[in-house]
């Protein structure tokens, strides 16, 4: 398979709650201001989301390369596999 670990549901997981927190963080700072909690919410999305890629940045191109990774291996075996159903053989396939 590949020499190295496929950490993308960790990274995945870590980057979506991450962001998560930074609205919740957003929303509290401006809940405790004095703001409704719901308005407090709503400007934590529209701020904290698009704050989350400036602050997040590394975390989000390790997500975003293994996710690319991840496609690009699927693309390879999903080519393997029309070639098969033409009846092609690779110098893959002849070697085994």
């Amino acid at each position: 398979m590949s020499e190295t670990p496929d950490h993308l549901p960790r990274d995945l997981t870590v980057y979506l709650i991450a962001r998560f927190a930074l609205v919740a963080v957003v929303a509290v700072v401006l809940s405790l201001v004095g703001v409704p909690l719901l308005v407090a919410l709503l400007i934590g999305l529209v701020v904290g989301l698009p704050l989350g890629l400036l602050l997040l940045r590394g975390l989000n191109q390790r997500v975003t390369a293994g996710l690319a990774k991840r496609n690009e291996s699927r693309a390879r075996a999903r080519a393997q596999l029309r070639s098969q159903l033409r009846g092609e053989t690779s110098a893959d396939d002849s070697a085994a």
